[in-house]
């Protein structure tokens, strides 16, 4: 399992079963801050950011990286079991795949930080194909990686405080399914899920629909029904959880 930070974006990656296909979509850990999970107690790694990140509006310039496949900002958190998301609560986590780890000695979990070189120059190329018309260049990537196994129990995307913006991966929490993160996406990479977690400027997205009658628009509830099935495909390609749509104008053409 490995969690990437790229600059303002967040980029996610999940597989349980390492193959030859790590390499091409996890960045690499290198010669990185790393422990192994021999400790019975409950473990985490803190690291100082080198360049300050930006999380929904909040800037933090440092993480813990808990030994459980999670990320938090405010204050270590490596119990083992996952709770769910939307958590309402009051931490920001990111969550590669926070689970109960078997930390018995099976495994480690390590964070690098670059700021040159080649991993910034695959961290822009990646991003502008998954965002393009964004202009997008790394000046910075962060990246944990946890290196062992996982059970039943499990939570995987990302999560707020108060939960004003969160994203659950499908099939993340089922022990049964979680073997199909490898090849699931938002992004047409199998494995990898991509979102932009920095709080900028309101965008405002112009969608063209196609529908058979023009009497599936003149029912309130339909609207409302059609409006969140687009909510739900925007959010599946990075957008915020709490974006609000709204029908402009209906057009019926002859």
């Amino acid at each position: 399992m490995a969690g990437s930070l790229v600059s303002h974006l967040l980029l996610l990656t999940s597989v349980l079963a390492l193959s030859e296909i790590d390499d091409l979509i996890f960045y690499p850990s290198g010669s990185g801050v790393c422990t192994t999970l021999s400790d019975p107690n409950e473990t985490f790694l803190l690291a100082n950011f080198t360049t300050a990140f930006k999380y929904f509006g909040r800037t933090y310039t440092q993480v813990y990286v808990n030994n459980n496949g999670l990320l938090t900002f405010k204050k270590e958190l490596p119990e083992s079991s996952p709770i769910v998301f939307p958590s309402n609560g009051n931490e920001d986590y990111i969550a590669p795949l926070w689970s109960d780890l078997d930390d018995v000695g099976l495994g480690t979990y390590c964070y690098q930080q670059y700021s040159n070189g080649n991993v910034l120059d695959r961290a822009t190329q990646d991003i502008n194909q998954y965002f393009p018309n964004k202009g997008f260049v790394a000046s910075w990537v962060f990246v944990a990686t946890w290196d062992t196994t996982s059970t039943d129990q499990s939570t995987a995307g990302f999560d707020t405080i108060g939960s004003t913006n969160f994203f659950v991966i499908p099939n993340s929490s089922d022990g049964q399914t979680i073997p199909n993160l490898k090849s699931s996406s938002n992004i047409g990479t199998p494995g990898r899920w991509a979102f932009v977690v920095n709080k900028g400027t309101v965008n405002t997205v112009g969608l063209h629909l196609h529908l058979s009658s023009i009497s599936n628009l003149t029912d309130s509830g339909n609207v409302q029904v059609i409006l969140d099935k687009v909510k739900q495909k925007l959010v599946s390609n990075g957008l915020p959880s709490n974006i609000q749509l709204n029908l402009k104008k209906v057009l019926k053409k002859p």
